[in-house]
């Protein structure tokens, strides 16, 4: 195996044991990103120099014995984590030139605890988006492929396709994501990794470019469930900086991952069947809790019957927190800034240029549904439907530890498919938003393959800072499944590059 395929948990130990340093762990992620972030785009900004020295911090760091859980570990960070002196774009033009003179909480964590950032992943701009196709830097590719049309260029889902597709094609070894109606856990999916939602406020969103204050959840990405762990341990924790975050303890999720499933009580709600859902995600759903139950858990129906409304619910609360947080984009304090013949001139051209198509259509259903005469007909409605979504876990958990559920209602589809309808679009979440708006921690892991042989991930929901069992119950499906089937397109090098197992 090289050094590119190696898991995070591998990757530590081969570094405490001197089998390889981290300044050659390093170079072999960014030789692969050379060779293949030209045609996947998954990268917007590469940080080859501060890499290579954060590489060789790591090595003198660990020379002294100071082995930090992520000491020499190279790290895909998604461009809408402010990084201090590496530009930070949120995939939009209207911050092209920004350069964050701060590091946010999350990725300060991750240096914190050593590790190696590689640049800026790609991303729908301001995470508006669930195929990272709205980028003002171009569309993401899938490293995935079809089996009977090897042509198609698969998206990767979003908003957090880039990290996605850059852990999946072996270009990072983790990555950070946000997800806000599903952005972590619907690319997870897609690209055949494991990406976890934690508890609303287990991660500071300090320093987190904000789409919608009260959906924001920032998560990690890996190839195993234990490397998310890693992850998520070291990206946790109480900031007092962001009045959202959790004064809780952090748990050992790595310990997690070993308690298994034995005497749990794993729910199924019955709302996740959707007409239209292909045979194949059913299939690989029911094999799931026949892995559970014959690991020793005792499966459960049970209802969440305000599911259905938690996609309109969503597309109201998102848009409207999203057009009063764009708000301070005009081109007056930083960013772009395009010159206009007055103030209100400025504005405009400024957000014109500066925000796409989905940007401007969010901002302007959010700006009516906020509106005089609306607010509470929708918004104030809308909310009072999340409480019902929240009071529907909240029952459902006094009888289960946790769900199990897909992630999507389709595995990968291609560039230009659904793109002319932004509803259909829009559907991808109905999966994943619920969990969002109940702010509970959800996490997606590849389980099987569609008969095209794409990833099709399964979503474990948890009770509120409960991510121990999310854990537990997602390793035992991983154990399960042993799924190793890996992408098409894979830099040269990497372990199994070029193929796809069947």
């Amino acid at each position: 195996m090289t050094l590119t395929g190696l898991t995070i948990a591998q990757a530590r130990a081969g570094l405490r044991a001197r089998d390889f340093s981290a300044e050659e762990l390093t170079l072999a992620h960014l030789h692969a990103i050379e060779a293949l972030n030209p045609r996947l785009n998954a990268y917007i900004t590469v940080s080859h120099a501060l890499a290579m020295d954060q590489a060789r911090a790591a090595d003198a760091a660990l020379a002294r014995g100071d082995t930090r859980a992520l000491t020499g570990i190279p790290l895909a960070i998604k461009d809408l984590f402010c990084t201090e002196g590496v530009r930070t774009t949120a995939g939009s033009n209207i911050l092209r030139p920004f350069v964050p003179p701060y590091e946010s909480t999350v990725t300060a964590n991750l240096l914190r605890d050593g590790a190696i950032f590689l640049g800026k992943t790609n991303m729908d701009e301001f995470a508006m988006g669930s195929s990272n196709m709205t980028s003002a830097f171009g569309p993401v590719e899938n490293p995935w492929k079809r089996r009977q049309d090897a042509e198609a260029v698969l998206v990767p889902g979003g908003s957090s396709g880039g990290s996605a597709a850059a852990v999946a094609a072996r270009l990072a070894m983790g990555g950070t994501g946000t997800d806000t109606g599903g952005s972590i856990r619907q690319p997870a999916s897609f690209c055949g990794i494991v990406g976890i939602k934690p508890t609303y406020g287990r991660c500071s969103r300090w320093g987190v470019v904000a789409f919608a204050s009260s959906l924001d959840h920032p998560g990690p990405f890996a190839r195993t469930v234990g490397d998310c762990a890693i992850l998520l341990g070291s990206m946790a924790g109480h900031d007092p900086k962001d009045s959202t975050s959790a004064d809780v303890p952090v748990p050992d999720f790595v310990a997690a991952c070993g308690r298994g499933v034995k005497g749990l009580r794993i729910g199924v709600p019955r709302e996740y069947r959707v007409d239209g859902m292909p045979e194949e995600i059913e299939t690989v759903w029911q094999q799931g809790l026949a892995w559970l139950r014959e690991a020793g858990a005792e499966i459960v129906d049970v209802s969440t019957p305000h599911r259905k409304y938690a996609l309109p619910a969503y597309y109201i609360i998102a848009p409207a927190e999203a057009s009063s947080n764009l708000a301070r984009y005009d081109g007056v304090r930083f960013g772009l800034r395009s010159d206009g013949s007055d103030l209100r001139d400025l504005y405009e051209r400024t957000r014109a240029t500066g925000f796409g198509p989905e940007v401007r259509r969010r901002i302007l259903v959010g700006t009516y549904v906020l509106s005089a005469g609306y607010y509470d007909a929708y918004y104030l409605r809308a909310q009072k439907v999340r409480s019902l979504i929240l009071k529907d876990f909240t029952d459902a958990f006094t009888h289960v530890d946790a769900l199990l559920t897909p992630t999507a209602p389709s595995a990968p589809f291609a560039q230009g498919e659904k793109m002319d309808d932004p509803v259909q679009m829009y559907l991808n979440d109905e999966f994943t938003g619920p969990a969002d708006l109940a702010g509970i921690p959800a996490m997606s892991l590849p389980a099987g393959l569609d008969a095209n042989g794409l990833p099709i991930g399964l979503q474990v929901m948890g009770k509120p800072f409960d991510e121990e069992t999310v854990f537990a119950v997602a390793a035992a499906l991983e154990q399960a499944a042993r799924f190793d089937a890996v992408p098409t397109l894979m830099a040269a090098g990497s372990a199994n590059a070029h193929t796809q197992n069947p």
